[in-house]
């Protein structure tokens, strides 16, 4: 990206370089259902100045991270290199994927397979629930770690520091720590985790570790959706599932780019 003399866009922001920032929010508005973005798309849903959204737009375009079509700026071929590295970089085993399908099948809730990175967890696979409400999360989303139980089975070995940041980023502050710190003890001494409407009303889910060849916890393998399918003895059976589906995940060895 072209650099600029100017302060706003050279400094840092986040922990990132701002104009770096400001291109990567412009290609996130892309998504399945909006496949091509107008200047004042970009200009209303980001704030930028039209001035800049254009440039960053050409820049993007120079770059062959977008293509500009006559409805307006698509994604770009190349994206296709970045992607086809992403997907054999993070695609799982076919019996990593064959377990989470049975998952879903048995129980018809949506499996998702969670890593942690920074104050997110990222979701890497998906087995969508085939009923019609249901909880879905993309494959790429990321979620916070202040709630949700695949957080607690995660931060298992967090460091303070990190866990202070999470309390901080959460809507409760800095004393969310303390209830932090009692989930992740409860999931530690119990082998899973569960939640109900802690981020989402009406949302539950049962997570259980997924462990490297050291022992350490290197994913989060989880069932979730609607409270009212997720009763006491529902979990328990939920968790039997997770645990067996997980401890063949860790005997065959689970591997991913951030273990």
């Amino acid at each position: 990206m072209p650099s600029t003399n100017n302060p706003a866009d050279s400094g840092e922001n986040g922990g990132g370089v701002r104009s770096v920032q400001r291109a990567f929010d412009i290609l996130s508005l892309l998504t399945e259902d909006r496949r091509t973005l107008t200047i004042r798309e970009v200009v209303d849903e980001t704030g930028l100045a039209k001035t800049t959204a254009l440039r960053l737009l050409q820049t993007l375009e120079h770059m062959g991270l977008l293509w500009a079509t006559r409805k307006g700026y698509a994604a770009g071929p190349a994206l296709w290199r970045w992607a086809h590295l992403a997907r054999h970089a993070w695609e799982l085993p076919p019996e990593t994927v064959q377990l989470m399908r049975e998952l879903g099948e048995r129980h018809r809730e949506t499996v998702n397979l969670y890593v942690l990175r920074d104050v997110h967890r990222i979701c890497i696979a998906q087995q969508e629930s085939p009923q019609p409400l249901r909880h879905v999360v993309r494959v790429g989303d990321e979620l916070p770690l202040w709630s949700g139980a695949s957080s607690k089975v995660l931060l298992k070995d967090a460091p303070a520091r990190l866990l202070s940041r999470i309390a901080r980023s959460s809507p409760h502050g800095e004393e969310h720590l303390a209830t932090l710190q009692e989930w992740i003890a409860g999931a530690a001494r119990d082998g899973y985790a569960a939640s109900h409407g802690e981020r989402d009303p009406g949302l539950s889910a049962v997570a259980v570790p997924v462990t490297g060849a050291s022992g350490a916890t290197v994913a989060a393998l989880s069932l979730s959706g609607p409270t009212v399918r997720f009763g006491e003895e529902r979990v328990q059976e939920f968790v039997a599932d997770l645990r067996e589906a997980a401890k063949r995940m860790s005997d065959r060895g689970f591997d991913h780019p951030l273990t």
